[in-house]
């Protein structure tokens, strides 16, 4: 399914976004009864590995249907492999930007999840980068519909600016500010994005708001669109050019994994951008994909595509999921997907995180038999 179908015209651009950043193996313990103690063992009754970092974000714009192109350096290391081979050959991620660098191990987290929330533990050494001038401007391919920018204070990213000259459309985030400034004149290039997203704690401290709501409002003095994710409790998003606010409720699931939980609503929300959806639902879609990834081992493998958004929409529609009420509701927000989801699709089989990277095609010497 292609949300950009009725859009796409002779002469676009190659690609619907640009991605850059750092690519990760995660390694994802769940089934944790309580944090770990030092100087005990603990055991986790389920274990997952995926690509992580930037590939969660990538994976799931992919698997919804957008051509997604990724400037990433990936390690010469069998970590390394199997990330570039499962975004490349299994999810149709565009790598031709990155590379493959020889003798640099790839980052690796480690994510212990329990009590609905997670600890990382993360190794690596700083990724090379994959191109002398990395941007979505190389020569002779024309500019990215849109890009994705992680903002970090005190980093300026030159390709922002260019990119945003050039005409593509610049999402942004960014993650938690360790020096404590909280200052978004620290945040080089967030004067060429197009919309900002963040969670509610760091929106909060950012603007020094008394909620998240009071937040968006705050931030899109700065930025042209605001969103504020408030985790179960949704998101809230105000546009700054038109003064149009939206806010939707967030989906209650049971998490297993909230690993690139963030990552998976940003590209549900640059997807529902990218076709000209009303706010509010791309803030819906956004906000659907990402409670579906929870459920799931993994930040990128988990992320949904149309096959398991339409299993949940039909499924969603049945009073017995939830009462007549609770249909109710659920068919006057999300009827904008019925135009979009197609009746009779078969499911797609996904890659999901498994507990090992392979198992061999034949036993290894001396050990013939065993699994």
């Amino acid at each position: 399914m292609d949300p950009l179908a009725a859009h796409r015209v002779p002469g676009d651009p190659p690609w619907d976004v640009y991605l850059t950043g750092t690519v990760f193996l995660d390694i994802v313990f769940t089934g944790l009864d309580s944090a770990p103690v030092r100087g005990t063992e603990s055991w986790a009754r389920g274990m997952g590995s995926s690509p992580g970092g930037v590939a969660n974000m990538a994976t799931a714009l992919a698997r919804l249907g957008l051509r997604t192109a990724l400037a990433a350096a990936f390690g010469d290391d069998k970590y390394g492999e199997y990330c570039w081979e499962t975004l490349e050959r299994g999810e149709g991620v565009d790598l031709s930007l990155s590379r493959v660098v020889g003798g640099w191990h790839s980052p690796v987290t480690v994510s212990m999840a329990y009590e609905g929330e997670r600890t990382m533990v993360s190794h690596g050494h700083e990724a090379p980068l994959p191109r002398e001038a990395p941007g979505p401007c190389p020569a002779g391919q024309g500019v990215a519909r849109s890009c994705v920018a992680s903002l970090r204070p005190g980093h300026p990213q030159e390709w922002i600016a260019t990119a945003a000259r050039a005409g593509s459309r610049v999402f942004a985030n960014s993650g938690w500010d360790e020096s404590g400034a909280w200052d978004l004149a620290a945040l080089p290039g967030l004067e060429h994005c197009e919309a900002f997203v963040l969670n509610a704690a760091e929106a909060m401290r950012y603007t020094r708001a008394r909620d998240a709501r009071a937040a968006a409002h705050a931030l899109a003095e700065a930025v042209p669109l605001a969103v504020v994710t408030m985790g179960a409790e949704g998101a809230y998003a105000a546009d700054g050019r038109t003064g149009e606010v939206a806010r939707v409720p967030g989906i209650v699931v049971e998490p297993l994994d909230t690993t690139g939980a963030g990552d998976v609503f940003m590209a549900g929300f640059v997807t529902g951008t990218l076709a000209g959806w009303p706010l509010a639902d791309r803030l819906a879609l956004a906000g659907l994909i990402a409670a579906l990834s929870v459920q799931e081992f993994g930040g990128s493998l988990s992320a949904p595509g149309w096959s398991e958004i339409a299993a949940w929409w039909r499924q969603t529609r049945e009073p017995a999921a939830g009462g007549e009420a609770a249909a109710e509701r659920a068919a006057a927000r999300y009827a904008f997907l019925d135009a979009l989801l197609p009746g009779d699709a078969p499911p797609w089989p996904r890659r999901r995180a498994v507990p090992t990277l392979g198992f061999r095609d034949t036993p290894a010497p001396g050990r013939a038999g065993e699994r």
